[in-house]
């Protein structure tokens, strides 16, 4: 039996995905490691969390109104 074959992850793609990661600290890349205080987001996140805040911006399971039916479809 072949071992199956094992792929590398792909840092600097993921590394895209974190725009805090874009800024540089003293004149190089940023490394951020307090990640029990603050998890970074990736830009998916950020993104859905933008639209929800400017659309959906309502309790959810609590509503019977658009927007709140909406909020609980997409939580």
């Amino acid at each position: 039996m072949l071992a199956p074959e094992r792929r590398g992850l792909d840092f600097a793609a993921i590394r895209k995905d974190f725009p805090i990661f874009q800024q540089k600290a003293h004149g190089k890349p940023l490394i951020y490691l307090d990640s029990t205080a603050t998890t970074q987001k990736p830009v998916q996140v950020i993104d859905a969390l933008v639209h929800y805040y400017r659309t959906t911006n309502a309790n959810i399971h609590r509503g019977v109104y658009a927007i709140a039916e909406e909020a609980t479809a997409r939580y």
